[in-house]
């Protein structure tokens, strides 16, 4: 009796751990910023402070509906840009973007600089259609 509710109890707790695992979450992190992009779709950029700092950065670009649901954008990209100021240099800064196990939320990692306010460009291409948009956001 005691092998039998062992055979019963160690695959019902696996399922439960299964279910409970967060591997098919869409749960990106804290946001950081989150603006329209077009065609009713929002963009988010989140990592798991909810705040960009400088240096090598590591954080999720997700693409939302009304609902907050992802939607598949195909290619996309993002950049951070600072004007020239003073003496210094305009600085463009590149953020490499690989897609993940959700469509429409993509994995980014960036060098950004130095602190400040940085202009975000953000585009797309794909099914959902094509836009872009652009918005300031804070490196710490």
């Amino acid at each position: 009796m005691r092998k039998l509710v062992i055979l019963i109890a160690i695959p019902g707790l696996l399922l439960l751990l299964a279910a409970c695992s967060s591997t098919g979450s869409t749960s990106t992190g804290k946001v950081v910023k989150s603006a329209p992009v077009g065609n009713n779709l929002t963009v988010e950029i989140s990592n798991a402070d909810g705040v960009l700092k400088h240096g090598d950065q590591h954080f999720t670009v997700a693409f939302k509906d009304a609902s907050g649901k992802p939607v598949d954008v195909g290619s996309a990209s993002l950049s951070f840009f600072m004007p020239t100021m003073g003496t210094m240099a305009a600085m463009n800064d590149q953020a490499t973007l690989t897609t993940t196990a959700t469509p429409g939320v993509y994995n980014a990692k960036a060098n950004i600089e130095i602190a400040g306010e940085w202009q975000v460009k953000v585009a797309y291409d794909g099914a959902a259609g094509k836009a872009q948009t652009s918005f300031h956001i804070t490196a710490q």
